[in-house]
């Protein structure tokens, strides 16, 4: 069975001058080449649901997992321990913290760098650190995207549910992971331009989000499309039009003639 994940694209208005038409910007990394699972990809923050990923109605604000499940399209169980993963694998790779104090105050300072730090040496599970600094997860930052699930011949399965969320006010993303060697905010027409240019290597759900992304020219267009789009279980195929190789979904006239490519990237 593939294993759950959570996926999240972090979205935000460039904070200076925009550089094009639009001030929509996300996140991306370039993970490390050689990783077990997508080595070298660029991609957006996530990764695998932990078994302690297990929501604490204590510790929660916004949608209740059952919200969620309706949602997301699974059960109450997993979706909290999705939304839970989500805001642990966003805090661990990037610093952005999707929780807070009751109350609604910031976070302070030092819990979002020794706090991660004790994440990411698994010092102190993600739980723990919430009871320890008081915090509950913001479940009401997020919004569901969509669902890929890796092809039955891949050596690694994932069933990644995707979300987006914007950056607290107060807070910065950052590259300080050893999983990947770059990160940066991009508009998403640059990355799918890099891309075009065979200068970073994107996985089909990757290209594929990345060209809805391109379609909103802020973040309040990004998170009114994700309050109102399907969220269906896809499985990708690549197949070639022309010069060109394009991503196709269940119900694309081209998918029974697709490749269910071992290699998960997608090259122009």
């Amino acid at each position: 069975m593939p294993r759950p994940a959570a996926t999240v694209l972090l979205v935000r208005n460039s904070p200076g001058p925009a550089d094009g038409p639009s001030p929509l910007q996300v996140f991306l990394q370039r993970r490390v080449t050689g990783m077990a699972f997508a080595g070298g990809m660029t991609v957006f923050p996530g990764g695998g649901v932990d078994p302690d990923d297990r929501p604490d109605p204590a510790r929660w604000s916004g949608p209740e997992p059952r919200w969620w499940a309706e949602r997301l399209g699974c059960s109450a169980e997993l979706a909290g321990a999705l939304v839970l993963a989500a805001v642990r694998e966003t805090f661990e790779e990037c610093g952005v913290l999707l929780a807070g104090p009751a109350d609604g105050d910031p976070v302070d300072a030092d819990v979002l760098v020794q706090g991660r730090a004790d994440v990411v040496a698994r010092r102190r599970t993600f739980s723990g650190l919430l009871g320890a600094a008081d915090l509950v997860v913001r479940a009401d930052l997020l919004r569901g995207w969509a669902r890929w699930i890796t092809p039955e011949s891949s050596p690694r399965r994932y069933d990644t549910f995707f979300f987006t969320a914007t950056v607290p006010d107060d807070q910065q993303a950052d590259g300080a992971t050893t999983e990947a060697v770059e990160a940066s905010w991009w508009r998403p027409q640059d990355a799918l331009a890099q891309w075009r240019q065979g200068a970073i290597q994107l996985m089909p759900p990757t290209l594929r989000t990345l060209r809805q992304l391109a379609e909103h020219s802020d973040t309040s267009g990004v998170l009114a499309s994700a309050e109102q789009q399907p969220i269906e279980p896809v499985i990708p195929k690549v197949v070639r039009r022309g010069d060109e190789i394009v991503v196709v979904v269940p119900g694309d006239p081209d998918y029974p003639l697709a490749v269910d490519h071992l290699n998960p990237a997608v090259r122009p």
